[in-house]
C-alpha cells in the first residue's frame, strides 16, 4: 500500500492535448548510445524529450524513470538536491540493463518555474523547508504533472515498466493513465549535509518512500 499523503494528487482530463512527436536522433553518453526524441505540448509549449535504449515497444516490462528538470542538480552540480545522481543513476542502471527509457519533463522547480525556485531557495536560507518555501510564494507543495507521459510512453508502445522512482505519486499516475507499474524500483541517493533536510521534508511531508538515517 502506497503511504497516505494529505496533498492532492494531481487531477487528469479527458481533453488533455496529444504531444507531438517532433524528432528522434542518435544520443552518445558516457553510459551508452541512447535515442533521443522530443516532443512538443501545444497547450503549453513546452518541450519534453525521452530517451531510449534497446527495443522498448511491446508487453515486457521496461525499466523507466520519470525526471523532471532540475537545472540547478542536472547541469550545474548542485548538492542541494538529489536530482542531478538520480538523473545519471538512472541512465547507468538503463544502460547496465541493455534497455530502457527515461522520461525528462519540463517542470523545472517542481512546477514553479527557475526563477521562483530560486526565491524558494533564498526562503530555505531563511529557515523554511521546500514546503514552506512554495507555500508561501503562493504556490502548491508540488505542481508537477505526469500525465503527458502517457504520450510519450505510447508513442514508443511502452505498457509496462519497471519504474525507478521513491515518489508514490509517480506510481499513481501512472497506474491512472493506463500505464502498468510492474515494479517500483527504489532510487534513493545518499544524503550531504546540503540536502539532508530536503530529503527528510520529501520524506515526511510529501510521502517518498526515503529510507532515513
Amino acid at each position: 500500500m502506497l503511504p497516505h499523503t494529505d496533498l492532492p494528487l494531481p487531477s487528469f482530463s479527458s481533453t488533455t492535448t496529444a504531444l507531438e512527436h517532433i524528432s528522434s536522433s542518435q544520443l552518445p553518453t558516457p553510459w551508452a548510445v541512447f535515442k533521443i526524441h522530443v516532443f512538443i505540448e501545444p497547450a503549453t509549449q513546452k518541450e519534453h524529450v525521452m530517451l531510449t535504449l534497446g527495443d522498448v515497444a511491446g508487453e515486457e516490462p521496461i525499466l523507466a524513470r520519470i525526471h523532471s528538470e532540475c537545472l540547478t542538480g542536472d547541469a550545474l552540480f548542485s548538492l542541494r538536491c538529489d536530482c542531478g545522481p538520480q538523473l545519471q543513476l538512472a541512465l547507468e542502471r538503463i544502460a547496465q540493463e541493455g534497455k530502457g527509457a527515461l522520461l525528462y519533463l519540463r517542470q523545472e522547480g517542481r512546477g514553479i518555474g527557475l526563477a521562483n525556485k530560486i526565491r524558494a531557495y533564498k526562503l530555505q536560507d531563511e529557515g523554511a523547508d521546500t514546503v514552506e518555501a512554495n507555500e508561501r510564494l503562493g504556490f502548491p507543495a508540488d505542481m508537477r504533472r505526469f500525465d503527458m507521459c502517457k504520450d510519450m510512453l505510447d508513442f514508443m508502445g511502452i505498457k509496462r515498466v519497471r519504474l525507478m522512482t521513491n515518489n508514490p505519486r509517480k506510481v499513481k499516475t501512472l497506474e491512472d493513465i493506463g500505464i502498468e507499474v510492474s515494479e517500483r524500483i527504489a532510487h534513493q541517493i545518499e544524503d550531504n549535509p546540503y540536502n539532508k533536510n530536503y530529503l527528510n521534508t520529501k520524506r515526511l511531508r510529501l510521502g517518498h518512500m526515503l529510507v532515513s538515517d
